[in-house]
């Protein structure tokens, strides 16, 4: 392979970084063929135009689209100055999408904007029509009065259309429209398209172009969506199968015309979870029983009886699980009640078989559902006739849907049935919903890597391949790998075999004690800032009160949970000579880089499994099942997640070749020699192999020395250093 590649005429820079001509040449050979691809790639290694690059020479020798989709707002923004940068060198035509929320410049939802687009369309379509019959009535005018006696008869038959016309216009501006949409169908729109592919131009930018001509920008993108060469969008465009058929549809491409380009990889099998996952709210079957009352459909009754019992059925649930004091501790977020049986329905579907009375289940919910779509009907005609200001809901359809789905859903492998209960802030009021958790992911990222014609799923931290390719559902794909390319002697990484901190001995002072002071070696002998990752919240704050009443010189920082992170770490970063703890579960582990001095020692304080509950044994037991082993699922679910996690918050230092840095686990689980006495409780096996080769295992007490040696052998420290 040689920079006279087909591809290279889409890379923007003089020379690609070291390994990543061969990725390149990999992915483009894999795409080719129409091989899914799996790319490890540290930092350093230039995953995205690794990826893209190939990906967009394919497409355009093959007539696809390149999707690349990320969950990560700085990656989103790396993209577009990727992209921009290609357009410098070879042009391509790049659309940066987002939803339809965070575009609308009347701020409406799906349902009342669909409204609005068709009342506006046949508004404008009459007006034109008006103009055209306008325009004929005074040609045949002129024509009559030239003496042509046929003439007149037909300009009779025009005005009384154009009649007909005027007053069909009249009745369509009595309804709901929408001025900037109007002014898209009205208005020459030609520049609009040809800014927008000028350059890369964000959603942001789309957003300001259209809102100072009072155009709808989100409209007009789509309309420019077809046939692109490139398009950025978020995760739900593609993990979302309904929202993804009208993505596809908006792009001009079938799925067989689509490469897509995943990054932050990782990420997939959560967000898919997530986007699979229905559920509903107890105030939700409130909604639907008003609904109910208030329509004289004889379908109401038949209505009305299964999904009272169903919210019958849901108090008594929650209600029956509460202990002394439940009530009371019951915050604004929601919290899971235990409702699974292992020999027998969940407690929700027996408590709602008790309630039920009547019929049968399947008739009423066939009512329910056919009531809720005539409903939702009149919501609509009622919005597009201007009757409501607002596209209502139909709430007796989404609760039917969902009941009917929990009852032939809910026992299938890989569904996992839920009850959550959470606290209204403004009325102190409890109440419930209840969900249908999908354990499986590859039950949705399956069939969409199936449909599509290939897919490149890139991390920093995707490994172990075999587990991707099973939990997501990926047929043989290419796989390559990549660690960091920045030179060796520049980073020490340390496995210090402070105390396990198993969660039944965090609360021993003598552990805590031990694991504080190599905290404060670690700080104290770094020349700079310096980040610590812990397995929650709570022991990030329990050791930052440590380190304030300890001789700590440094400037302690407190990540919170629900305060807002960006300016905690901007006030950081210009310190100096801080150091920032906390939880690896927060925002500041993956996705944001702490570049040259911003950080210069990166700790990770225990194993940070995540907790244990109900829905994460669900995932363990759907995992086991699915592939045949009883240790799979905590593999799978539980240990290789929370590895990549730890490799993520690593990743949060050196960040260029030029960088100086340590990073440090701090537990014996990490640590190599200590594998043979903690047998399964290790987690050094599960780190990939030239990872674990560059560990080194050290002595809580020794880490300063190392950290003072080599700081120090790189000058990094100015003035004296600190005295051991």
């Amino acid at each position: 392979m040689s920079e006279t590649a087909g591809y290279m005429r889409f890379f923007p820079y003089e020379t690609p970084y070291e390994n990543q001509h061969e990725a390149m040449d990999r992915i483009h050979n894999a795409l080719v063929r129409g091989q899914d691809v799996l790319f490890e790639g540290a930092c350093g290694t230039g995953k995205t135009l690794s990826s893209l690059v190939p990906a967009l020479e394919v497409a355009r020798e093959q007539d696809k689209t390149v999707v690349i989709t990320t969950n990560v707002h700085q990656q989103m923004r790396q993209f577009v100055a990727e992209a921009s940068a290609i357009t410098r060198e070879e042009p391509i035509r790049a659309v940066v999408f987002k939803g339809k929320a965070s575009m609308c410049h009347i701020d409406v939802g799906y349902e009342e904007c669909q409204a609005l687009r068709d009342n506006t369309r046949a508004l404008v379509d009459a007006e034109r029509d008006r103009t055209q019959l306008e325009r004929r009535q005074r040609e045949l005018l002129a024509e009559s009065q030239e003496g042509d006696g046929g003439a007149a008869d037909a300009r009779s038959a025009v005005m009384d259309e154009l009649q007909s016309i005027e007053d069909d216009i009249e009745d369509l501006a009595e309804q709901n429209v929408c001025e900037h949409y109007r002014n898209n169908l009205r208005e020459d729109t030609e520049a609009f398209f040809g800014w927008l592919f000028e350059d890369v131009r964000t959603p942001d930018d789309v957003y300001e172009y259209a809102d100072e001509r009072q155009l709808c920008g989100y409209e007009l993108l789509k309309e420019g969506m077809e046939g692109v060469d490139l398009v950025v969008c978020n995760y739900h465009h593609l993990l979302d199968s309904t929202i993804r058929e009208q993505f596809f549809r908006w792009i001009g491409r079938d799925p067989e015309d689509i490469i897509a380009v995943f990054d932050e990889a990782h990420n997939v099998e959560d967000a898919a979870r997530d986007h699979a996952s229905r559920h509903c709210s107890e105030r939700t079957f409130d909604s639907a029983l008003d609904e109910c009352e208030e329509t004289d459909d004889p379908r109401a009754g038949d209505a009305a009886n299964v999904l009272s019992a169903f919210r019958r059925a849901l108090v008594e649930t929650y209600e029956d699980s509460f202990g002394f004091g439940d009530r009371e501790r019951i915050g604004e977020n929601w919290e899971d009640v235990s409702v699974t049986n292992e020999d027998r329905r969940d407690d929700l579907t027996l408590a709602f078989l008790q309630q039920y009375s009547g019929q049968g289940i399947d008739g009423d919910l066939e009512a329910a559902m056919k009531l809720g779509q005539q409903l939702d009907e009149e919501y609509e005609e009622a919005y597009r006739n201007g009757e409501s200001a607002t596209r209502t809901e139909c709430q007796t359809l989404q609760a039917a849907a969902f009941v009917s789905a929990w009852m032939n859903e809910g026992a299938k492998q890989g569904l996992y049935p839920v009850v959550s209960v959470t606290r209204d802030a403004g009325t102190d009021e409890i109440y419930g919903r209840a969900e249908l958790y999908t354990c499986l992911p590859r039950q949705v990222t399956g069939r969409l890597f199936e449909e599509v014609y290939a897919t490149v799923l890139m991390s920093a931290t995707i490994q172990p391949f075999d587990v991707t390719e099973d939990v997501l559902g990926l047929s043989d794909p290419v796989t390559m790998a990549y660690g960091l390319q920045f030179p060796a002697d520049r980073r020490r990484t340390y496995a210090v075999e402070t105390p396990a901190l198993f969660s039944s001995d965090r609360d021993d002072p003598a552990v805590q004690e031990r694991v504080a002071d190599a905290i404060r070696d670690a700080v104290r002998f770094t020349p700079g800032n310096a980040l610590v990752f812990f397995p929650n919240y709570a022991e990030a704050e329990r050791y930052a009160d440590r380190l304030r009443r300890s001789d700590c010189e440094a400037t302690v920082y407190l990540d919170e949970p629900g305060v807002a992170a960006e300016e905690l770490r901007q006030r950081f970063v210009a310190d100096g000579n801080g150091v920032l703890l906390t939880s690896l579960w927060g925002t500041l582990a993956e996705g944001v880089s702490f570049d040259g001095e911003d950080a210069r020692t990166v700790l990770v304080v225990g194993v940070p499994y995540p907790h244990l509950d109900d829905r994460a044994e669900a995932v363990q037991d759907a995992y086991d099942a699915a592939f045949d082993g009883t240790e799979t699922g905590w593999r799978y679910a539980v240990e290789i997640p929370t590895v990549r996690k730890t490799r993520q918050a690593l990743g949060r230092v050196i960040r260029s070749p030029e960088e100086v840095g340590v990073r440090a686990l701090l537990d014996r689980r990490y640590s190599k020699r200590a594998k043979s006495d903690l047998g399964k409780y290790s987690v050094n096996g599960t780190f990939p192999h030239d990872e674990r080769e560059e560990l080194i295992d050290i002595d809580p007490e020794k880490l300063k020395f190392a950290m003072l040696n080599f700081f120090g052998d790189h000058d990094a420290y100015e003035g004296e250093p600190p005295a051991p």
